[in-house]
């Protein structure tokens, strides 16, 4: 069987979705050239290093560029032409950053659009990989439109992400479906040759209809989220459990056991911004999606249940110390965008709390924001534990779930454990001496 044309890519972005999406097409077999206007960026990727944690990528980054099949520049037109070859496919996977009222700022997708405008020289199929809101793609197309004045051919193609940090290479490699919205045949059999080798499902639909599908899905699972959380918080209310409860509703078929794990709300970049921008979008073509501002108000509420059980169970605040177990939004990650931890730690030293954190991977990113200055970072649970008045599970990373907690009961100064995840046994740490916290559980 005659394998599919290997092509010539260059991807404009090495954030999470640029350079897992390069490195995987190079690992697909095409030649891959990464830009990013940032030097520093494009300096440790040429020296062999990974600028974020990503399990797995690094292995990739180090195939490809072994194999001559990754490379990596800080100029769009020397990705256009790298060694003499032309790029016949370029993703735009720029950041997409929200402005204060929820838009997304698509200021640097219309630069990398420009660009790619005045350095093309023969047919390229333009590809939106950034998250953008629908009619973003019309936009591309009029940009390029405007500023290709030699006429040079082009498609502009929306290829939706569907990466989950953490496991963002495997959600490359082995998707649940591959979306591409096109405008013609050739556009779509050039994505179907870029994505030869991967096993899923092709949903191939119209521009707008892909752009769309992004921020729906992630809303929904977003939403998701936010519901069993609203749930959890009438489970407290009258002594049920939610675990009990999210279990009932996931051995639904129809509803599904995923994305149903009460806990201190979603963060990361991707659910709270997509949420904004779907939100602002619908209201901009004047539908009111209320219930997505009702998920975001949820998320926040629940942003606050590590405040109100400290406040139940410390009485007076002031003097007061807090360890946090985990900082990153999610295991597996060093993304603290949009983390839960950042509201927990501003609430808490607001109130003359102090704040104790550890995280196995997130830390040093952490160090580095301005809302953590008053916090004082341990090397792992047990330097955070020690004379603790209450430790705080934000992040359920796996080395937390071993944790020798007769060893944690000696080190605090009162044993309270607020389990933000329902990562422990309650029975058991009740038993141990602790008093125990969790979401929506008795």
């Amino acid at each position: 069987m005659a394998h599919a044309p290997r092509h010539n890519v260059c991807v404009v972005g090495t954030g999470y979705v640029g350079l897992v999406t390069g490195a995987c097409l190079s690992e697909l077999g095409h030649r891959v050239v990464c830009v990013d206007s940032d030097a520093r960026k494009i300096a440790v990727l040429k020296a062999g290093r990974i600028p974020i944690y990503e399990p797995g990528l690094s292995e990739i980054v180090a195939r490809g560029r072994s194999a001559k099949r990754l490379f990596f520049t800080g100029s769009i037109k020397e990705g256009l032409r790298h060694g003499g070859r032309r790029a016949d496919v370029v993703f735009i996977a720029v950041g997409t950053p929200p402005r204060p009222d929820g838009s997304a700022d698509l200021s640097a997708v219309e630069a990398v659009a420009a660009e790619v405008a005045r350095h093309m020289t023969d047919y390229t199929v333009i590809v939106d990989k950034s998250t953008v809101p629908v009619e973003t793609g019309e936009w591309v197309k009029r940009t390029v439109s405007r500023i290709n004045k030699k006429g040079v051919p082009y498609d502009v193609v929306s290829n939706p992400e569907f990466l989950a940090e953490g496991t963002a290479v495997a959600d490359f490699l082995s998707p649940d479906r591959v979306v591409f919205g096109v405008t013609s045949p050739r556009a779509e059999k050039a994505m179907r040759e870029v994505y030869a080798g991967i096993d899923a499902p092709f949903l191939v639909t119209d521009v707008k209809s892909a752009e769309l599908i992004k921020h729906a899905s992630n809303s929904f699972l977003a939403t998701k989220i936010s519901f069993i959380n609203a749930v959890s918080v009438l489970c407290e209310k009258v002594g049920a459990d939610v675990e009990l409860v999210a279990k009932g509703m996931g051995l639904d078929r129809r509803i599904g056991a995923r994305f149903l794990r009460a806990g201190l709300g979603f963060g990361g970049f991707c659910f709270p911004k997509d949420l904004e921008a779907f939100h602002w979008i619908s209201r901009q073509k004047g539908y009111d999606f209320a219930m997505l501002k009702a998920v975001k108000d949820i998320n926040e509420h629940q942003k606050g249940w590590v405040m109100r059980k400290v406040c139940e169970n410390l009485w007076n605040l002031e003097g007061k110390t807090v360890g946090l177990l985990g900082l990153a939004f999610k295991p597996d990650t060093d993304d603290m965008r949009f983390a839960p931890s950042l509201d927990i730690v501003s609430a808490l030293t607001s109130r003359g709390v102090k704040v104790k954190a550890c995280d196995p991977v997130a830390a040093s990113r952490a160090r580095e924001l301005p809302e953590m200055k008053l916090v004082k970072f341990c090397k792992d649970a047990y330097e955070t534990a020690k004379g603790a008045d209450a430790l705080t599970l934000v992040t359920e990373w796996p080395e937390f779930a071993k944790l020798d907690f007769r060893r944690i009961y000696k080190l605090m100064n009162n044993p309270l454990i607020l389990d933000g995840r329902n990562l422990y046994d309650p029975a058991a740490l009740r038993a141990a001496g602790f008093t125990y916290c969790g979401v929506g559980r008795p």
